[in-house]
């Protein structure tokens, strides 16, 4: 896996898996631009990244802005004069009962993902004609048996995979690929949420096959490497389970 001579934009980058992805982007020479709301968290990984051989960038990001879409696309192609990959990872998620959940944190989880996946791809489309690759990050919460409390956010990742599979079909002309993700990771709220509740974190270890939560960088960042590699140029328009094979795909 090179990918010394692309440029990958990752959004929510500053933390979690999108850091994880961003991270093994460029382990393997990937130019990355990280993107996100906190300019701190985002430029402490960038730095990091940077310190340690890698070349990147980090950029303040209001997804739920499309000027602010826009102004990160065009500063990725003024520093690294390409777009070649493009992870659509931020997202703010909606929890909670039908009856509790707020047009305010719906209106946010619709904004923040489908939202702004939609406005990434249409605006990095140009720059990706040829050879880009798109990976949205969907969630297997829609495919929960008990899916109480995550009507509005499976609602919105659903949206998402949606769009991507749309995506695949018209742009596969002109060689683009969109696939999707359904990560499992030790995100900072997944690990926050494990050390605070341990006997349900217990217990909900016990519901996935591999018997662990994935590593942001070496099980989901370097998987997502591999999905982005020329040996996968024939995927598109899938959903790839990333979740030690927990949720069923239907």
């Amino acid at each position: 896996m090179d990918f010394s001579n692309k440029t990958a934009l990752i959004t929510g980058s500053g933390q979690g898996v999108g850091e994880g992805i961003a991270r093994a982007l460029a382990s393997y020479g990937a130019s990355v631009c990280l993107v996100g709301r906190t300019l701190s968290k985002v430029e402490a990984v960038a730095e990091d990244i940077n310190r340690l051989g890698g070349s990147a960038i980090a950029i303040e990001c209001d997804v739920k802005n499309n000027e602010s879409i826009n102004n990160s696309i065009e500063a990725t192609i003024s520093k690294f004069k390409s777009l070649n990959i493009l992870i659509n990872n931020a997202q703010e998620v909606p929890l909670g009962n039908i009856l509790d959940v707020t047009d305010e944190s719906f209106i946010n989880g619709w904004n923040s993902g489908p939202l702004a996946t939609f406005r990434f791809m249409k605006a990095s489309y140009p720059h990706l004609k040829g050879d880009g690759k798109v990976i949205n990050l969907a969630s297997s919460s829609a495919l929960r048996p008990d899916s109480n409390s995550y009507g509005a956010y499976a609602a919105v990742k659903e949206s998402i995979r949606s769009l991507s599979r749309a995506a695949a079909v018209e742009w596969g002309q002109d060689n683009i690929l969109v696939n999707c993700i359904m990560p499992l990771a030790k995100s900072t709220g997944m690990e926050w949420w494990m050390n605070e509740y341990p006997d349900e974190a217990n217990e909900f270890l016990k519901t996935i096959p591999l018997g662990r939560v994935g590593d942001c960088k070496n099980d989901i960042g370097e998987a997502v490497c591999h999905i982005l590699s020329d040996g996968m140029n024939y995927i598109t328009g899938s959903t790839i389970m990333l979740d030690g094979g927990q949720a069923y795909l239907r």
